[in-house]
């Protein structure tokens, strides 16, 4: 919470906010990793004026899935993958999920795309079985993989990331809501623009599972504490052709049941 750069880390239990800040700097990988050990009293702090920042910082991966829901591979019409389709953004693409999201210089073809994102919390590397993938998550987030397409699909090489990774393209939060407390293949999520309704699914209709994508991603990755993975978004975007595209002024509201909801005001570059 706070100035972005000089956020304070906080937690919230049964309703009441507690900085975090002397026990540590930032919700970051080591943190994490450190989940389950005892936490000192912790002084109450109120929040009620300061900004939300990313409920993460300075993840070391951001590796997304692509058309990881049936009717979204449809739309954009692809077969539905018998193989995780993987692409990576950049870290620094993470802000909060109140912050404006800039529309790049000669973009045309911003699109929305609600996720389901997980944050790691354990090490994962080779895991023997998709049974032990869950162990590995420190908790779950709403995640904002802004798109542009024409960079996407015309400017990449055949590869997405150039369509993925301009600044404030990740929007997320509002709060890491921890594992224990998430069944994730049974969310309701939905996206919004100018208040009309965009997307509408479940995770439930997912193409491959949180516990199979971890498992799968760790055959050819590691994955460490304080990574993220965003986990595919549900049918009704702009690609579609179904709604036009984002443009300046509009107003894009995105969430996940019981992990929160987030707002972003698009805007060009100072």
């Amino acid at each position: 919470m706070g100035p972005a750069g000089k956020e304070i880390p906080v937690v919230e239990v049964d309703g009441a906010t507690f900085d975090l800040s002397g026990v540590t700097g930032d919700i970051d990988g080591p943190f994490l990793a450190r989940l389950g050990d005892p936490l000192p009293e912790l002084p109450a702090i109120d929040i009620t004026a300061l900004r939300v920042g990313a409920p993460i910082a300075r993840p070391g991966a951001v590796v997304c899935i692509g058309q990881n829901y049936a009717a979204h591979a449809a739309e954009s019409g692809s077969a539905v993958p018998t193989v995780p389709i993987i692409f990576f953004k950049h870290p620094n693409t993470v802000v909060g999920a109140f912050d404006d999201v800039i529309i790049p210089p000669r973009a045309t073809t911003v699109d929305w795309e609600v996720e389901l994102g997980v944050v790691i919390g354990r090490r994962a590397s080779y895991l023997p079985s998709i049974d032990d993938a869950l162990d590995c998550v420190a908790g779950y987030v709403v995640s904002h993989d802004v798109s542009e397409r024409t960079w996407q699909k015309e400017e990449s090489g055949g590869q997405w990331s150039k369509g993925k990774t301009a600044e404030t393209f990740n929007p997320l939060g509002p709060a890491l809501v921890p594992a224990s407390e998430v069944d994730p293949q049974s969310l309701h999520i939905w996206s919004t623009v100018n208040g009309e309704r965009r997307q509408d699914s479940t995770t439930a209709d997912m193409v491959f599972s949180v516990a199979y994508l971890i498992w799968n991603l760790s055959q050819y990755m590691v994955l460490e504490p304080g990574d993220l993975i965003n986990t595919g978004t549900p049918q009704g975007v702009a690609m579609s052709g179904n709604f036009p595209y984002l443009a300046e002024g509009d107003v894009v509201e995105l969430g996940i049941e019981g992990l929160g909801s987030q707002r972003q005001r698009l805007v060009t570059r100072a």
